[in-house]
This record gives structure tokens, C-alpha cells and sequence, in this order.
């Protein structure tokens, strides 16, 4: 059971009393008639033949206040687009799926890339935009959840928990962000949360002194859950990295945008577990490894937009102190996890907080190199600006290609 302690300068909606999914379902489907409700789904094909996607579809099956779901789908061919319209066919709510690899979404994205607006790397931020775009376009949703698709331990009370706030409508947040404990069969997980982002944010505030932002960045209890939830107008001024800063990045963008008292985090499940990645400590651009870079650039060019000076030195004791606070916070985390009867291997901890360490160098000479470096995707209200009918002409695009490749 959760408590109702306040944490930092973010409102933390707390799970104290185990609600009954049933009564905030009903709620929910009265909001549903004011405010409908969507969500967005970032998958790869190859989700669709894994444990938790099918899973997911059939607990998202029993959804009755969702009025839209939109799908992304990468790394897909024809026939296995086709598979995937059969795959979400089951689906009782109106759905979409964006075929990011077909060649309609192709040629509008090579528009794009014409004028200098579309995404610059593959992967999930780009899927994401897509997805953002089509859900502005459809017109269908006025409050939309976002979440991934490889959570083994998915429940659609999950879902409920997530949209929630951003539904009710005496509630003014526009955006909520989904927190968990990361424990799944006997262990603490969430290393990058756990041993980079909170101690680099606890070693940028020793060596910068006390900011905001820090302090808004570190009152979120799991910063890099790829859970979250916003109203549709968010959508159109959002600007999202296309690497693994996502989480960071769209943080960093509802911090620019909005006020604290219009943003909140929600407590969404008791127990998580998804698909999880290699340390990679041999190869930088794989895995955790590359993970932690694409992390701390994107805390370290948020910083420089604030007016933080940054240089070499800056980076040698940011290192040495992060390295100080992460080895502190391995023996918080055995500790916690003895005495709740979970394992912990002290070794495996202490070699990732050292991958960590070399990382958040690595980074800081990646962003002295490419000091203007543009991460972010445009917003869609640029987009917008130099293709009025962009929008249109995605929706024109996805529909067809569900009509043409359906059956």
C-alpha cells in the first residue's frame, strides 16, 4: 500500500487503497462522454510474436471508455503489416495501424526530410511522433495514454490509473506520468533509473548548485517510465527526441511548457516487468550503454538551454562525483533489497555504475563536439506551419493503407 507523502515540486497521485478497477472503469466511461479517450501503442513487428503483446491486446480487449486506439508499427513488411491489421482486428475500439515502413508513410516522411522537418533517426521517438500526428489528425481523442508494448506484467488497471488524471474533468493536469517499483522475480530492476538518472541528478546538483529544473527532473520517482498521459493540445507543441532520451526529452518539453500545478505522476502498478536490455558494455551503441549516453546528452543540452556553461573540467567532476553518489546508492539498494527478501549482485551493480561513469564523459565530449546538434523532432505546429495539409494527408495515408491491406 502506498503512502501520501509529497515528494519535490510534483503532485505524486498515490495507490492507498487498492480501488476496485470496476468503479474507476465506470467513472471512466462517464469522462469518455466530455473527454474521449485514446491510446497510443509504439511496437515493433516483432512484439506481435512475443510473450507480452498478445497479452496486452487481450486486456485492452476488455477496455469499454477508450474511443481510439493507434498503433505504430516498425521493421514491418508488407505481409507482416498484413499480419498485424489480423493481429489488432480483435480489437472492439476503433483502430489504426501506422505502417511506418510502407510506402505511403515513406514518401511523406521523404517530404519531410525535403524540408528539413522529419525525424532523424529510426526508432521508437519517430514511431511516437507518427503516432502523435495521427491522433491530432483523427480528431478522436481529447485525453491519450501512451504505453510500450513488451510489459509482461500488464494489466489494463494499469491503463485506468495512467489516463485517469488527465480525464477527470475537474482535474486541470495536462500531462501524468506513470511510476512502479521495478521488482519482478525476486530483484530490483530499473538499473538506468536507479544508478544513472538519480545519482546524476543528485551529482549535477552538487557540482551546479540548486536549479528547477534539477529538482523538477529528480521529484519524478521513475523518470524513465515509457508510460505517461496528456491532453490532445499537448500534441501539437511538443517536441520529442528520436534516441533513447525520449523519456527525458518529453519531460524536459512538459517542464518548458507547462506549469508544475498542470503536471503530475500517478502510481500505476504494483508489480512491472518488461523486456529488458543488454549492458552492452562492449559495443556503445547497443543497449544500456548506449541508453546512458542518449540520457545524460539529453539532461546536458536541456541544462545548456537554461544558461549552464559546460566545458571539460565540468564533466571530470561531474564524473568523479556521480561515481561517489551511485556507489552510495548500490549499498541503499542491496540493503533495501535484504531486507525485503530480493536479491541484489553487488558486482553486476558496481559494473554498470562504472559504464556509467565512463558514459556521462563520453557524453559530455559528444556535446562539446556538436554544441548545435538538433535532437529534437520538429513540433507539429511547425510542421504544420510549412505543410498546412500534412496532417490531412498522414490521416488520408494510414486510412488507406488499413482499407487497402485489411482482409
Amino acid at each position: 500500500m502506498g503512502d501520501f507523502y509529497q515528494n519535490g515540486i510534483i503532485t505524486t497521485l498515490h495507490n492507498m487503497a487498492d480501488r476496485p478497477l470496476e468503479a474507476m472503469e465506470a467513472e471512466l466511461v462517464r469522462f469518455a462522454r466530455r473527454r474521449p479517450m485514446g491510446l497510443i501503442l509504439p511496437s515493433l513487428y516483432s512484439e506481435l510474436e512475443g510473450e507480452a503483446l498478445p497479452g496486452i491486446v487481450d486486456h485492452l480487449r476488455q477496455v469499454p471508455y477508450l474511443s481510439q486506439i493507434v498503433v505504430g508499427l516498425d521493421r514491418a513488411d508488407e505481409s507482416q503489416y498484413r499480419s498485424a491489421l489480423a493481429f489488432f482486428s480483435r480489437l472492439p475500439q476503433h483502430h489504426r495501424v501506422l505502417w511506418n515502413d510502407g510506402p505511403r508513410l515513406r514518401a511523406l516522411d521523404e517530404e519531410l526530410q525535403r524540408f528539413d522537418l522529419a525525424p532523424r533517426e529510426l526508432g521508437k521517438g519517430r514511431n511516437v511522433w507518427y503516432c502523435m500526428g495521427y491522433t491530432l489528425a483523427s480528431q478522436r481523442a481529447e485525453s491519450v495514454a501512451l504505453h510500450d508494448c513488451d510489459i509482461l506484467t500488464y494489466d489494463r488497471a494499469l491503463l485506468a490509473r495512467l489516463i485517469y488524471p488527465v480525464a477527470h474533468p475537474q482535474f486541470n493536469y495536462e500531462f501524468c506520468k506513470g511510476f512502479y517499483a521495478r521488482v519482478a522475480d525476486g530483484k530490483i530492476n530499473g538499473r538506468v533509473s536507479r544508478l544513472l538518472v538519480t545519482p546524476l541528478l543528485r551529482a549535477l546538483k552538487k557540482t551546479l548548485g540548486d536549479m528547477e529544473f534539477i529538482e523538477y527532473m529528480d521529484s519524478f520517482r521513475y523518470p524513465l517510465a515509457g508510460e505517461f498521459s496528456f491532453r490532445r493540445d499537448v500534441l501539437i507543441d511538443i517536441r520529442i527526441p528520436s534516441d533513447w532520451g525520449l523519456e527525458i526529452g518529453v519531460l524536459s518539453e512538459m517542464y518548458r511548457n507547462y506549469a508544475n500545478n498542470r503536471l503530475c505522476q500517478a502510481d500505476i502498478a504494483d508489480v512491472y516487468d518488461h523486456k529488458h536490455q543488454d549492458l552492452s558494455a562492449e559495443d556503445a551503441s547497443q543497449g544500456l550503454s548506449k541508453m546512458s549516453t542518449d540520457i545524460a546528452k539529453a539532461l546536458f543540452r536541456k541544462l545548456a538551454t537554461r544558461g549552464v556553461t559546460f566545458n571539460t573540467e565540468t564533466f571530470r567532476s561531474l564524473k568523479a562525483t556521480y561515481y561517489r553518489i551511485a556507489l552510495d546508492f548500490v549499498e541503499t539498494y542491496h540493503n533495501d533489497a535484504v531486507m525485503n527478501g530480493l536479491t541484489l549482485d553487488i558486482h553486476n551493480e558496481e559494473k554498470a555504475v562504472e559504464l556509467f561513469a565512463e558514459n556521462i564523459m563520453k557524453a559530455g565530449e559528444a556535446f562539446l563536439a556538436r554544441p548545435m546538434e538538433r535532437p529534437f523532432i520538429p513540433s507539429w505546429s511547425r510542421v504544420e506551419s510549412a505543410i498546412p495539409d500534412i496532417l490531412e494527408r498522414l490521416l488520408d495515408a494510414v486510412e488507406q493503407d488499413n482499407s487497402d491491406y485489411a482482409g
